[in-house]
């Protein structure tokens, strides 16, 4: 019986995770679910689930208290971010699902992997802001990191079952695939006065409004590059981004034999949580077998950067050292939310990422301080930014 934590427990991949470790019930045991502020979808889960402990923010904890009293549901509630961290390193817990969204996830994701636990990591975040340091304390404490957005988890996949290194593999290049989202066949000018809502109609994916902006944009693929050259440690100019607009591939690796492996599903979530939660063996998800015949074609084309330039911020963050992709993340961080409460237009989201990046002094990362200190200077910078364009 393996126990589980899991950050972000209401958003789209919490939600996904819940549904697979439900199925096996005699092999999971849910130690922690958390939640920002969502406190009646965590009661929720918690009647249902029946984890040992439920995290929240302060403010929120007094209702959750009297919603779990009311339903007679035995859950403990902790508060706060140093509760995330408790939930995330205790010594029972064997598992740690990273699914919070942005600079949030970073703490007790590192904690985490400073605690040598098996970590499902969602939170592509961590990895954009702190890789070297991430990737450096998860080798220390020999912790198990697994990717799990679908397009890594592809490469992971497709990569031999004791990959080493990219040389040692004989692996030429990365193809990281992505549907282009909502916009894909839009012009400059309607991309530039997309709504809100139109932004976060995705064509393929359920995801939560943050990802489902950055897919609009592209931001999520180049966020995808620079995570995909931590992980697997590679160049980024072998990681080649890919349109594929079927979302049926998720991801290839081509091998230096000319072979390309490619792994291909529906667009489905539960697939990836469950190859990590299973690996290295296999184990049912819950979808559906994908029905080849019916998907009849596969096209790819490459991103236009003239209609989606925050992917050229991206890609030049992902070849630069220092801080350039802490700073790109939380300038994007801010720029996103600014466009879902209608201060700025989706074309000014670019304005206030790029004026970010020309205004804050770069600077080696030696320490999660550091780290925090220019994600810090960048959010405030990139606030006030916003401010002056209302």
């Amino acid at each position: 019986m393996q126990k589980i934590t899991i950050l972000g427990a209401t958003g789209s991949i919490g939600i996904s995770t819940l549904d697979v470790v439900s199925r096996y019930r005699d092999l999971y045991e849910l130690y922690a679910l958390t939640a920002n502020s969502s406190y009646r979808q965590l009661t929720e889960l918690c009647i249902k689930y029946q984890p040992k402990y439920a995290v929240i923010q302060e403010a929120y904890v007094a209702p959750l208290n009297e919603l779990l009293k009311a339903n007679r549901c035995s859950t403990q509630v902790l508060a706060g971010d140093s509760a995330l961290i408790e939930v995330s390193v205790d010594s029972q817990v064997d598992i740690v699902m990273a699914a919070i969204v942005g600079a949030a996830g970073l703490l007790p994701t590192f904690k985490a992997v400073e605690a040598g636990k098996k970590v499902l990591l969602a939170n592509k975040e961590s990895l954009v802001m702190a890789g070297a340091l991430f990737m450096n304390a998860a080798a220390k404490a020999r912790a198990l990191l697994l990717p799990i957005d679908s397009e890594h988890n592809a490469m992971f996949q497709c990569m031999p079952l004791n990959h080493k290194s990219i040389s040692a593999s004989g692996i030429r290049r990365l193809l990281l695939t992505g549907s282009g989202g909502p916009f894909r066949q839009w012009s400059k000018t309607q991309i530039a006065n997309a709504s809100p809502q139109q932004a976060c109609n995705h064509p393929n994916w359920s995801m939560g409004p943050k990802i489902s902006v950055d897919s609009a944009s592209l931001m999520n693929k180049g966020l995808e590059l620079i995570e995909a050259c931590w992980l697997f440690d590679i160049e980024p100019s072998k990681v080649d981004i890919v349109i594929h607009p079927q979302s049926v591939i998720h991801s290839m690796v081509e091998y230096i034999d000319g072979s390309v492996l490619a792994q291909m599903g529906n667009p489905d979530m539960r697939t990836p949580i469950a190859h990590a939660l299973a690996w290295p063996e296999r184990m049912e998800s819950g979808v559906a077998s994908l029905d080849i015949l019916a998907t009849a074609r596969l096209d790819f084309e490459p991103p236009d950067l003239e209609r989606f330039p925050m992917l050229s911020l991206a890609i030049a963050a992902a070849h630069s050292k220092g801080a350039v992709a802490t700073i790109l993340n939380a300038a994007n961080e801010v720029a996103v939310d600014a466009f879902l409460a209608g201060s700025i237009s989706f074309a000014q989201m670019y304005d206030v990422v790029a004026a970010t990046l020309d205004s804050i002094e770069n600077r080696e990362l030696i320490d999660l301080e550091s780290v925090q200190h220019v994600d810090y200077c960048a959010r405030q910078y990139a606030i006030n930014y916003v401010k002056g364009q209302q």
